[in-house]
C-alpha cells in the first residue's frame, strides 16, 4: 500500500480502518513551525493554570473526567474505527482515560514537599511545574498511553502538546476537544497529528518543551534519548518487549493454559506486555499445550466493532507483513481462524519445535503470535525469562509462594503478576529494565515526575 501522506497534499494524513482498508478520516499533519507555534501558545496557558489554586486545577481535571465518561461509547466507536480494536477493549480504554484524570485530580493537592532538619534555620522543598511537556502517542493503545503522560503532567501544572500516532489521532483529536468544554484553558492540551520524523521531532528538539514522555519502540527510543540528551532534557521511555509466561509443574497448569490466549492475543497482541515467550515445566509441558490448543483455536477473530469479536486486526499493512516474517508456513504449532478478504488479519498462533534463542522467540513480533519453550528447574526458568534485551512484564504460575518470590526477584522485569496477566493499574507505577525503558509512569509519584524541585533555605539566626 502507498504512504498514506498523499504527495500532492503533504500537510494532510489519511486515517484507514485497519478492519477494512478504507479512509474514515483526513486530518491534518503538523509541520514543525506548527510545533513552533504550539509550543508557544501552550506556555503562555501554563503560566495561567500554575496561578490557579490547586483545588481549581484539582475541580477542572474532574470535569474533564466527567465529560470523558458522558463520552465512553463514541469515544470507543472511534478507536474501534481507526485502530480495530474490540469495542469491549475500547471501552476500557475510554474509561481507563477517566479514571487517569480521576486519579490525577486526587493527587493535586497532595503534591507535597518536604521540611528538612538543618541548622540554623528552616528547610523546605518545592515542587514546580516543568512548563510544557510533549507526549508522544502509540498506536497500540491510543488513548490510555496518551493519558499516562497527560493527566498526571496537567495535574503538575504543566501544559501538554500531545503527538498521537500517524494512524491513530482521531480519538486524541476528540479529547482535546473534551478538554476545552470542560473548561480548560485554551491551548493547555494541545492535539498535534502529524509524522514522527516531523512533529515528533520537533517536538523532541524544541528549547520550549521540557520533558518528553514517549512510548515506542526500543529503536525510536534510543533516537529522541539521543536528540534529549544534547539539550539535557528529560525523558521517560516505555519501549518494547518480550515477556516471559513461566508455568510451573506445580501450579494449577488448566488455570494457566485457559489464561494463556489473551495473555498474547489481547488487542491482537501489539502490546508491550503480552506474555509471549511461555515457559512450561517438561513434566506438564505436553499436557499444557493439550490444554492450550483449543482455548487458542475457539479465539473468535472479526469485525471489531462486534460484540461477540475477542479479536480484531493489525493496525496496518506493514505490521501485518513484519508479523508474517517471523512465522513462515512450516512452523509446528497450533493456529487458529482470521477472516479473509480486505483488512489486515492474522489468525491466533502458537508457534512450538524452535531454538529458544530463534528470533520469533527472542525479538519482539508485536502480533498475535506466542512461542512455547520448555525448561527444566527453576534455575533453567529464570535463565529462560532474563534470555531477551527486553524487561518489561511477566507471569509466574506457582502455588509455592516462596517459588514465586523468589523468581520475582530474579526476572529482570518492571512489572510481574503471579498466578495472574495482569500488568498495568493506574495507582500502581509501570516501567521495564533493560531495553524496556527508563523511568515509571502510573501510580502515586506520577505527579512528581512532572515536577522540579526546589530547596529553599531560611535562616532564623538574628
Amino acid at each position: 500500500m502507498s504512504d498514506p501522506y498523499d504527495v500532492n497534499h503533504p500537510y494532510e494524513h489519511q486515517v484507514l480502518n485497519p478492519a477494512t482498508e478504507e479512509v474514515i478520516a483526513t486530518v491534518p499533519a503538523a509541520t514543525a513551525q506548527d510545533v513552533d507555534a504550539a509550543v508557544a501558545r501552550a506556555a503562555r496557558a501554563q503560566t495561567t493554570w500554575a496561578a490557579l489554586a490547586p483545588a481549581d486545577r484539582a475541580r477542572l481535571l474532574r470535569r474533564f473526567a466527567a465529560a470523558v465518561d458522558e463520552h465512553v461509547e463514541e469515544l470507543a466507536r472511534l478507536e474501534v474505527r481507526e485502530a480495530g480494536h474490540t469495542v469491549g477493549n475500547a471501552r476500557w480504554e475510554a474509561g481507563n482515560v477517566r479514571d487517569l484524570l480521576d486519579y490525577a485530580a486526587g493527587g493535586v493537592e497532595r503534591l507535597t514537599g518536604r521540611q528538612i532538619p538543618v541548622a540554623g534555620g528552616l528547610d523546605i522543598t518545592l515542587l514546580e511545574p516543568l512548563g510544557v511537556v510533549g507526549v508522544i502517542a502509540p498506536w497500540n493503545f491510543p488513548m490510555p498511553i496518551a493519558a499516562w503522560g497527560t493527566a498526571p503532567a496537567l495535574a503538575a501544572g504543566n501544559a501538554v502538546i500531545l503527538k498521537p500516532a500517524e494512524t491513530t489521532p482521531l480519538t486524541a483529536l476528540r479529547l482535546a476537544e473534551l478538554a476545552l468544554a470542560a473548561g480548560l484553558p485554551e491551548h493547555l492540551f494541545q492535539v498535534l497529528p502529524g509524522a514522527g520524523a516531523v512533529a515528533g521531532d520537533a517536538l523532541v528538539e524544541h528549547p520550549g518543551v521540557a520533558k518528553i514522555v514517549f512510548t515506542g519502540s526500543t529503536r525510536v527510543g534510543k533516537q529522541i534519548m539521543a536528540k534529549c540528551a544534547q539539550r539535557v532534557k528529560r525523558v521517560t521511555l516505555e519501549l518494547g518487549g518480550k515477556s516471559a509466561n513461566i508455568v510451573f509443574a506445580d501450579a494449577d497448569v488448566a488455570a494457566a493454559a485457559a489464561a494463556a490466549p489473551m495473555s498474547f492475543l489481547d488487542n491482537s497482541g501489539q502490546d508491550c506486555c503480552a506474555r509471549t515467550r511461555i515457559l512450561v515445566q517438561r513434566p506438564v509441558y505436553d499436557r499444557f499445550l493439550e490444554l492450550l490448543a483449543p482455548g487458542v483455536e475457539s479465539v473468535v477473530v472479526g469485525d471489531p466493532a462486534d460484540e461477540k469479536t475477542q479479536m480484531g486486526p493489525l493496525i496496518s499493512r506493514t505490521q501485518l507483513e513484519r508479523v508474517r516474517a517471523y512465522v513462515p508456513g512450516d512452523l509446528p504449532g497450533i493456529r487458529g481462524t482470521a477472516p479473509e478478504g480486505p483488512g489486515f488479519w492474522f489468525a491466533p498462533t502458537v508457534v512450538t519445535g524452535v531454538a529458544p534463542d530463534a528470533p520469533v522467540a527472542v525479538e519482539e513480533v508485536f502480533g498475535p503470535v506466542a512461542v512455547v519453550l520448555p525448561f527444566d528447574d527453576e534455575a533453567d526458568a529464570v535463565r529462560l525469562a532474563n534470555a531477551t534485551e527486553y524487561g518489561l512484564s511477566g507471569s509466574i504460575w506457582t502455588r509455592d509462594v516462596g517459588r514465586a518470590l523468589r523468581v520475582s526477584g530474579a526476572v529482570a522485569a518492571g512489572n510481574l503478576s503471579v498466578n495472574s496477566h495482569s500488568s498495568v493499574r493506574y495507582w500502581t507505577p509501570f516501567g521495564g529494565y533493560k531495553q524496556s525503558g527508563l523511568g515509571r509512569e502510573l501510580g502515586p509519584d506520577a505527579l512528581a515526575a512532572f515536577t522540579e524541585t526546589k530547596n529553599v533555605f531560611i535562616s532564623t539566626e538574628a
